[in-house]
């Protein structure tokens, strides 16, 4: 009697399956991967992390003013309060015409210094072109009669400017979320800001100037004029 025999006819799998099988786990893998990539970029790219945003710069009109110190024995300006007052006045903006404040101590003991050198305050100014008009002379309470407070000159104008450096809400080390720390950016703003010397220029483009033909056409002659020495070839070694 034969014993029945069992033989399996499956064989070994077929190369056209395995490369299906291949390419199948290859798109997984592919999908896995792009999903993740994508993932990671809306993360990232929803980060609001702009100083410019965190830090605007602001144009307004804000107070422009000056402390000059004044002595006992003074009666006039000296040379180092002249000069930074001249510095002061040179960024005074006649077309607006702000009236410029000269704020003197009085019941102090530089008081009656303080009053003398006020008024050549006022005559310097106006001596700018700045009229008479204009500059307003006040005295303010000092508080201690033993005190020697400063003059304060001051008028509002239009600056650039944004808010206040230095605030640390939270740990600097703490960098989870990949967001710069609350105060980054902010002195370069300020010093931006300050570098402004027409703040306007950051609401909108200026409107162009008309042209200085005579100067243009100095340019033109002198450029025309030059004697050329040698040309670009001379200049170049060619190697064959």
């Amino acid at each position: 009697m034969r014993s029945a025999q069992y033989h399996d006819h499956s064989g070994p799998a077929r190369p056209g399956a395995a490369a299906a099988r291949a390419v199948l786990l290859a798109a997984i893998a592919a999908a896995v991967l792009t999903g993740c990539a994508r993932r990671d970029s809306i993360t990232v790219g929803s980060v609001p992390d702009d100083y410019r945003t965190n830090h605007p710069i602001v144009v307004a009109e804000q107070e422009e003013k000056i402390d000059l110190p004044v002595g006992v024995g003074d009666n006039t300006m000296s040379r180092i309060q002249r000069t930074a007052l001249s510095g002061y006045i040179a960024h005074y903006d006649e077309s607006a015409g702000a009236p410029i404040t000269i704020l003197y101590p009085s019941g102090s003991a530089n008081a009656v210094a303080a009053g003398l050198v006020a008024a050549d305050i006022a005559r310097h100014i106006q001596s700018r072109g700045i009229p008479g008009g204009r500059v307003v002379s006040m005295p303010y309470e000092a508080g201690a009669p033993d005190a020697s407070p400063p003059i304060r000159v001051s008028y509002r104008r239009m600056k650039a400017s944004t808010g206040q450096c230095g605030r640390w809400p939270d740990d600097i080390l703490k960098t989870t979320d990949n967001k710069h720390y609350a105060n980054f950016g902010c002195a370069y703003q300020n010093n931006l800001a300050a570098q402004m010397a027409n703040p306007a220029d950051l609401l909108g483009p200026r409107a162009p100037g008309d042209i200085d033909a005579e100067n243009r056409g100095d340019a033109l002659d002198e450029y025309k004029a030059r004697e050329v020495t040698g040309t670009f070839r001379d200049n170049i070694e060619v190697d064959y």
